[in-house]
């Protein structure tokens, strides 16, 4: 004889496999692991270094004014 099971307990299984099955192909495809968010970080930070160094500071407004000159 066939096992009697509750129809209502085993759809909330199937459903539950179902979701666990979706996350887990989201995890693998918008995922990213530790090591790529830290990677990421640093190459922002180095980005933000370089660009940094690289700005042209102007000198303060009036300083290098020629029209006052006698």
């Amino acid at each position: 004889m066939a096992k009697i099971i509750n129809l209502k307990t085993a759809r909330k299984q199937i459903a539950r496999k179902k979701k666990a099955a979706q996350a887990s192909e989201n995890a693998a495809k918008f995922g990213r692991t530790s090591g790529q968010k830290e990677a990421e970080t640093a190459a922002a930070e180095r980005q933000r270094r370089r660009l940094d160094q690289a700005e042209i500071e102007s000198p303060p407004s009036g300083a290098n004014d020629d029209t006052n000159s006698p």
